[in-house]
């Protein structure tokens, strides 16, 4: 059921956990005002869906809503609601006036996890100076992990390989499952 495997211990942790979690439910949402009126069409969330796919995660709720913060929070507690344990939003983390992502999902949150954010922004920084100016972040909301990615679909996927490998761990404590260490 994993992808791979890895064995960490020592004198005061012993601990068996996979890297990839293959059969996860998770939820993407497109923020964009346009897409959501039909005037421009989505590219991100199919992109975040292919993704998805080629991890072998489950895509069982999507959505597309306007850059509003009441219908980001309804999409995501509705998302919540459906069991997704993972839930990708595309779409309004920058600086512009609409772009209100982050405030929609700190507004829900019980706890930001900084990491994710930092280093998506750190290695995206790599390929263009303008990633600097992204508000990307992960949280916990109810027991989903949410991660706020870039609207373009290449940052977006990007984004996502970039904090893959800490995902399985964040999203079982998302999901409180027991863990050691």
């Amino acid at each position: 059921m994993t992808a791979s495997a890895i064995t960490l211990s020592n004198a005061h942790c012993s601990l068996r956990r996979t890297r990839y979690i293959r059969s996860m439910n998770i939820g993407i949402i497109t923020v964009s005002d346009r897409a959501s009126r039909g005037e421009y069409e989505d590219l991100g969330g199919p992109a975040l869906r292919a993704a998805a796919t080629a991890y072998g995660w489950q895509v069982v709720a999507e959505a597309v809503v306007p850059d509003d913060l009441e219908a980001i929070q309804l999409a995501l507690r509705s998302f919540c609601a459906q069991g997704c344990m993972l839930i990708l939003t595309t779409g309004g983390t920058g600086i512009a006036p609409r772009d209100v992502t982050p405030e929609a999902i700190r507004s829900v949150m019980r706890v930001e996890v900084p990491g994710f954010g930092e280093l998506m922004r750190m290695r995206s920084a790599q390929k263009t100076p303008n990633a600097i100016l992204t508000r990307g972040l992960a949280a916990v909301v109810e027991r989903s992990l949410v991660l706020a990615l870039p609207g373009k679909p290449a940052g977006a996927v990007e984004c996502l390989d970039y904090v893959r490998g800490a995902l399985d761990h964040a999203v079982k404590l998302a999901q409180r499952v027991p863990t050691s260490c």
